[in-house]
């Protein structure tokens, strides 16, 4: 079963939309806060588009056909939810057409998730 996950990502990646390429090229190699994301990646029983692990963010973006889908798609994100991700949803359309906006959703995403960049050794605290 496992295997078989990872063979269906592997393949994700290699036939990536134009929505996912736009914003993978965002994404990759920290361009974004810094951040590492990873595309395509197993978490639980699923294959998310994109995932910060160390923001406990998930990024999903959606074509036409998810419209159909909506019941399910909401199960999906109720159960990575649960499981302490964050989860942001695009339409393919608004990453095309909107990168800008889209990018600035997930960075606020981020910095509210990361830690302060400095804290306060144990015990110093208030």
């Amino acid at each position: 079963m496992k295997r078989m996950h990872v063979d269906r990502a592997r393949g994700l990646r290699r036939n990536m939309t134009d929505a996912e390429q736009l914003l993978w090229r965002h994404l990759r190699n920290r361009h974004l806060t810094g951040s590492k994301f990873r595309r395509q990646h197993e978490i639980d029983r699923y294959i998310v588009d994109f995932v910060c692990p160390e923001a406990n963010l998930i990024v999903e973006l959606d074509g036409g056909q998810h419209a159909e889908m909506m019941a399910v798609d909401a199960d999906r994100t109720r159960r990575l939810e649960s499981l302490d991700y964050r989860v942001l949803r695009f339409w393919n359309n608004d990453v095309l057409m909107n990168i800008e906006a889209v990018l600035e959703v997930i960075l606020e995403a981020v910095a509210r998730a990361a830690p302060h960049p400095s804290p306060l050794p144990r015990g110093e605290r208030e």
